[in-house]
């Protein structure tokens, strides 16, 4: 009886080392397809609102056209939504993605 008591303890040693590499494996799966795609994101997006001039056409998350006018140290730019409309926008409220998109179509195909 002694026996079987040491050999079911022996096992159950093994089994919560195993359970801790399952749970390091679903930790390292869930960081490669969930947390990284969207820092990278998220930095990419940072570098598009740094790098934006004066001139350059934008498209606000809300879905406003519009053209760069004045570039403030705030962290606001003056939208030109019309000739003579202006409106001040966070940098942060610029689409990276519909931004490219309309840039994208106003290029002529080669």
């Amino acid at each position: 009886m002694t026996q079987l008591v040491i050999f079911l303890q022996a096992q159950g040693g093994g089994a919560g080392w195993m359970n801790m590499v399952l749970l390091g494996g679903m930790i390292l799966v869930f960081w490669l397809f969930m947390i990284r795609p969207q820092a990278k994101k998220a930095k990419l997006a940072k570098q598009f609102q740094e790098n934006l001039q004066k001139g350059d056409k934008i498209v606000t998350i809300a879905g406003i056209h519009g053209v760069v006018n004045k570039m403030n140290e705030d962290g606001t730019i003056q939208l030109e939504t019309s000739p003579g409309s202006y409106i001040k926008i966070e940098k942060s409220a610029i689409s990276m993605e519909w931004t490219n998109n309309i840039n994208k179509a106003a290029t002529p195909a080669k």
